[in-house]
């Protein structure tokens, strides 16, 4: 049988997401998130079952191995990671060093600068946190925030470190945490931290009854990830 081999011209954004082991839930958010005319590739990256300030940064030593196994001679216009706790502690200019040094992107992109670049594009200095984990583990990304001039004096967590047991929070204790954080709190906006974490199903009632912007992790990183693609997308909640 004769066989006749095309190049194909990919029209497409090029996107690729290097997920935690550990993560059971952004891919099932990207896909809910992403339109349907892009090109979404994803990778593991080894991560702890217990989440801590050192099993985080371990990561830095293994994303250039996670970026690797991507496609050969593949290039991004945009990869993710995802991980909003791992890039506070591990820095996003490192993770960036590290993901380019395994695959060809364009850009790279992660939840913390996409938070950043969310809030400067809505107004936002000011927002409360609702995170799932210890106090040791949010607390340097909320340092990281303050660096970037934006301001998180109401924060509340589950204090889990278990990833297994952050995909179990089920939805109504995410709202009540977010309701509690927000009782008086002088913020513009309320950020739910992890990609791990259950959110995409809550934040529209959340924005409607708290008044305010409400962001997630793995909402703000497709958001910015389509952003850097040269998608024009002014609003996250354009994605839900």
């Amino acid at each position: 049988m004769t066989q006749t081999y095309t190049k194909r011209i990919e029209t497409r954004a090029r996107l690729g997401l290097i997920a935690l082991q550990a993560d059971r839930t952004i891919e099932d958010d990207f896909r809910r998130l992403m339109p349907c005319n892009v090109s979404l590739l994803a990778s593991r990256v080894p991560s702890g079952l217990e989440v801590t300030r050192d099993t985080l940064a371990e990561m830095e030593g293994a994303l250039t191995g996670a970026a690797a196994l991507f496609p050969v001679g593949h290039r991004f216009d945009v990869v993710g990671y995802g991980c909003t706790s791992g890039t506070a502690q591990i820095g996003a200019p490192v993770i960036e060093e590290r993901v380019k040094a395994g695959t060809q992107a364009g850009a790279v992109s992660e939840p913390v600068s996409a938070l950043i670049a969310a809030c400067g594009a809505l107004g936002l200095s000011g927002i409360a946190i609702v995170s799932p984990y210890v106090p040791s583990v949010s607390d340097r990304l909320r340092d990281v925030l303050r660096a970037a001039g934006i301001e998180t004096p109401n924060f509340t967590s589950f204090d889990e470190a278990n990833e297994e047991a952050v995909t179990q929070i089920d939805d109504a204790s995410v709202m009540a945490a977010a309701r509690a954080v927000m009782d008086g709190a002088d913020v513009q906006g309320l950020f739910l931290s992890c990609t791990n974490l259950r959110t995409l199903d809550v934040i529209a009632a959340l924005q409607d009854e708290l008044g305010v912007p409400v962001l997630s992790s793995n909402l703000v990183l497709a958001w910015h990830m389509l952003r850097l693609a040269g998608r024009d997308v002014a609003h996250p909640r354009d994605l839900l």
